[in-house]
Order: C-alpha cells, then structure tokens, then sequence
C-alpha cells in the first residue's frame, strides 16, 4: 500500500500586492478608517515550503435585523465563485485588523485552533492599519505552536494541566516570516511614483511620528498589567478559599474521630459513614489561560514599545548632533 508522502513545513508566507492592497481597503471602507476591527477568509496554495497568499474576500458585516446570515455558507458560495473565474479558492488562513498590536486574545486563539485543526498549513493575518499610517506597513502571519495545538485540544486550561505541558505565553504563539511578492506592472508603477516623489519628502527621516504610538502602547501596557494584577488576585483569592476549606474539612474530620471515641467508650455504634464532598463541595480552580494570554500581550507590547523607543531615541540623538554642528560655513 503506497504511504501518504508528508509535506514539507512552512517556512515562510508569500503575499501578493493584491492581497496587501484588498487588506487595507477593506480596514479603510467598514472599518471606520481603521478604528473597527475587520476579519476576512485568505486563499491560496502551499508550494514546497512557502504558503503562497494569492486572493482573499472580506467577512461581511451583518446588523441584527439578519439574524439568518451563515458565515460557513457564505464563505462556500464565495469560494464555488472564485473557481468558476478560475482563481486560487483553497483556504489557507484568514486575516484580522488589529489596534495598537492588541491581538493576544480568546477568541484569536479558539478560531485558529479551529482553522489549523482543519487544515495544517492555516495562518492569520494580523495587519495594524494606525501603525501603517505612521509609515510603517504591518503585516505579521502567525500560527500555533505544536505545543499549543495539544495544549488546547485537552481543553483543560487549569494550573495543573499548564504545569503537566510546560506551557508558557511565549510557547503559544510561532511568527512565520512574511514576503510580498509585486507584479512586474506594479514594480513598475513603484518605480514611476519614486522618480515623482518630491524633494521636500525625502528629508522627513527624522520626523517623530512614532512618538504617539508610543505614547498610546503605554498606555494599553498599563491597562494589560492592570488587568493581569486583577487575574492573578481572583486566583490567590481561590487558593485561600481552598485552603480555608481544607482547614474546616480537618477539623470536621477530627471532631467526628472524637465523637466516634467517645460513643465506642459509651458502648455505642459510631457515626455512620458521610460524604466529605457534599459537605464540602470542592472549590473550581479558575483557568489560567487568560493570565497566559495577558502575559503574551505584555510581551508584545514592550517588544513595540522597544521598537519605537530605539527609532525615536535615535532620531533625537541625530537631530541634537545636527543642531549643535550648526549651520557649514
């Protein structure tokens, strides 16, 4: 019997131009210039170690009076279209706009769990269209790890089952490198637009645009902490719980090892056999996987928060060194 050959990992994603340029309309056009968050389905195709990104289509957005929308249908009937037109239609991921990079959530983590479980080789997408206005074009693929994949199947997300994986933020998450891949035409028409570019556009390099940015990640970092300090309290508040009850559930025991004593002194039968577990009814541990995915925010935030700082310190220092050489004589 002939085995299934295994295909090679992804090493990296390959986007097309058209892809980027769909991305940012769709951020501009429903999602009130970039402050709503967008979602939409990614097609394409695996060649040897690249996943090749080659069309994508938008989520539609749905107001309540539609409450009969299908989601999976509509993706269907958009994919059955696409290979009429002879089109890549093959799923391969999807894409989600973000604010400020605060992508590190549940749900992002429900959904491409759900994506790569049904096909391997899925990615998200997550573009940043206020980091791109700044300059800086932001387009990041991610996938989970292995690690995650089996962590998340158990669906157990409690202290001991994070402990008996190993798992920590830093093992959720694997950053795949992107590339864009131009047409020739579109080479060309960037090569057009440079040459047309203004003289006064290219000496902006020490402009501080990122100042605000960053200003704005300091902020989310606080209000992430903040709520990381509040996660961590809710599950020492547990354990004290749980220890309090532990404390009542040894002395009840011993009271009754008493009572027993002195009934069988009395020449009396002892007390009849109880449930400890409906007297005591066990405490739930709260699940960790919010505290794990705080801490991946965190980390992400002051890996941009380092980024920007290191651009504007600096552009400081250049435009100091500029200032005190004054003017060439």
């Amino acid at each position: 019997m002939a085995t299934r050959k295994q295909r090679a990992p992804v090493q990296y994603v390959q986007i097309d131009a058209l892809v980027v340029l769909k991305l940012i309309k769709h951020c501009q056009e429903e999602g009130a210039g970039g402050t709503d968050l967008v979602q939409g389905v990614l097609l394409g195709l695996v060649v040897e170690n690249r996943l090749e990104i080659t069309n994508c289509f938008p989520f539609p957005r749905h107001s309540e009076e539609q409450e009969d929308f299908n989601e999976v249908q509509y993706q269907m009937e958009m994919m059955r279209n696409l290979r009429h037109v002879n089109i890549d239609h093959l799923h391969v991921g999807w894409y989600q706009s973000t604010l400020f990079g605060s992508f590190i959530n549940r749900p992002l983590i429900d959904s491409q769990f759900n994506y790569q479980d049904s096909i391997e080789e899925s990615v998200v997408l997550i573009y940043d269209p206020l980091k791109t206005t700044q300059g800086f074009l932001s387009v990041k693929a991610y996938r989970l790890t292995p690690a995650m994949m089996k962590f998340h199947s158990e669906n157990d997300f409690s202290t001991e089952n994070i402990t008996k994986h190993g798992m920590t933020f830093d093992k959720m998450f694997e950053e795949i490198p992107v590339v864009t891949k131009n047409s020739h035409l579109g080479n060309s028409l960037l090569c057009n637009l440079e040459e047309e570019e203004q003289e006064a556009d290219k000496y902006n390099f020490l402009d501080l645009a990122t100042s605000s940015m960053l200003q704005k990640n300091l902020r989310q970092l606080m209000e992430c902490v903040d709520a990381t300090t509040m996660d961590i309290n809710k599950y020492i508040n547990c354990q004290r719980q749980i220890m309090r009850q532990q404390q009542a559930k040894q002395q009840h025991i011993q009271k009754r090892q008493q009572d027993n004593a002195l009934r069988t002194q009395r020449g009396e039968p002892p007390l009849p056999e109880e449930d400890l577990n409906k007297l005591f009814k066990p405490i739930p541990s709260p699940p960790r996987l919010e505290c794990l995915l705080f801490s991946g925010q965190i980390d992400n935030y002051c890996q941009q928060i380092s980024s920007f700082a290191t651009q504007s310190l600096g552009k400081l220092f250049m435009a100091e060194s500029l200032q005190n050489e004054g003017p060439s004589t």
